[in-house]
């Protein structure tokens, strides 16, 4: 069956150039002129929603919070695509839980490997999560990795893919000093371009989440974090 990928753009010609490249990839390719038919083909559960952040009636950013809120489409990969290279724009896309950041022009294979790069990531992840050891507790920590859930003090608490990710990477490694380096490549993947300072956003909101329990992570000075052992 033929992977299905959500193009999301208000330029006819991107979605059209874009659209003709992945068909000749072998993808089945939706296509939607603003945010909101991006949320309505949402629906549709596509393996990959590649999505432009300036977009009429609801921006690129709102698109992927609304994902993020709705447990039916939350786990879907998103990649920006977006004329925007303020390093913000990057920041913030990431936080809010898009796997990737491509800005316009798009080079054709570039983009090709990063779509190829994340399905690879997500399929080995459902595989990991099949696996009886889905379920991670430490101290007021549960985190249920086969349904992206997190339960803080017995209260599920929101988390976004990649806060989820990391928060289970660093529960995973208890005791371990892990380097920022290591969660880029390990998170992020090393053919994602991605700065230090994600990881740094990703660690503060985590530790908002934690609440009084925010110290369960340290800081490693100059080096990276380790949560500590229970």
């Amino acid at each position: 069956m033929k992977q299905k990928i959500l193009i999301a753009d208000d330029e006819r010609d991107i979605i059209d150039f874009l659209k003709y490249n992945l068909d000749k990839e072998g993808f089945d390719v939706l296509t939607a002129r603003n945010g909101t038919e991006a949320l309505t083909l949402a629906k549709k559960k596509p393996d990959l929603i590649l999505l432009d952040i300036m977009m009429p009636e609801m921006d690129g950013l709102e698109v992927v919070r609304s994902l993020k809120k709705n447990s039916a489409t939350a786990n879907i990969p998103v990649i920006f695509l977006t004329a925007k290279s303020a390093e913000i724009d990057e920041v913030v896309g990431l936080e809010l839980g898009a796997d990737d950041y491509i800005t316009k022009p798009v080079s054709i294979p570039k983009l090709i490997a990063r779509i190829k790069l994340t399905l690879r990531k997500r399929s080995s992840s459902r595989k990991e999560d099949a696996e009886p050891s889905d379920i991670m507790k430490h101290g007021i920590l549960e985190i249920n990795r086969s349904h992206y859930k997190v339960f803080v003090n017995k209260k599920e608490v929101f988390f976004p893919k990649k806060e989820f990710e990391v928060l289970s990477f660093l529960v995973k490694n208890s005791g371990k000093v892990v380097t920022r380096e290591t969660l880029l490549s390990q998170i992020w993947g090393s053919d994602v371009y991605v700065i230090d300072r994600t990881v740094d956003v990703h660690i503060r909101k985590i530790r908002e989440k934690l609440g009084s329990n925010a110290d369960y992570i340290d800081t490693i000075k100059g080096v990276g974090y380790r949560m500590k052992e229970i």
